[in-house]
């Protein structure tokens, strides 16, 4: 199991670790329109999943404008960034920031991704900052659990999984 800390504080991981060449576990979050999207709905393509504790902290505003730069530039590569904002707050901070180039979803109703992917903070119900890259295939390529809940992920190593995986 990863360990994670949040301000240093040691926390508790809900689920299991996912790694690479798993098979990608299924989810249901909510899009901000309140309609169920899954893994299964972007089927066939690449992902790149970012996951933040919350879009209204400085290290998740920077991470989530940071890969909404990069789906720009990717093809045929859906990026999905998953918090447990509330999708309200989340639409009203991705209209702010002029986010359009990935899909901010929320996992607070159910922490279906949270647990499926071993990242559901017990204490803080919030999710623990991590990246995974999942093929078209739907088996993960590439893993970060970030061991500090505060610190940003490797940017460079989740884009170049994005571009190696098919």
């Amino acid at each position: 199991m990863a360990n994670v800390t949040f301000k240093e504080t040691p926390m508790t991981l809900m689920g299991n670790e996912v790694k690479p060449g798993d098979k990608a576990p299924d989810f249901t979050v909510l899009a901000n329109d309140l309609s169920e999207v899954s893994l299964e709905d972007s089927k066939g393509k690449v992902r790149l999943i970012s996951v933040v504790p919350s879009v209204d902290t400085g290290v998740c505003d920077q991470q989530t404008r940071r890969f909404n730069e990069e789906a720009a530039n990717l093809d045929n590569v859906e990026v999905l960034t998953i918090s447990c904002d509330l999708p309200f707050a989340q639409k009203r901070w991705c209209a702010a920031a002029g986010i359009e180039n990935l899909q901010v979803l929320s996992d607070h109703r159910d922490l279906s991704f949270g647990k499926n992917y071993g990242v559901a903070m017990e204490e803080l119900r919030l999710l623990a900052r991590s990246i995974f890259v999942i093929n078209s295939d739907g088996e993960v390529t590439y893993t970060e659990y970030v061991p500090e809940a505060t610190n940003h992920p490797d940017y460079d190593a989740a884009i170049d999984a994005v571009k190696k995986a098919k």
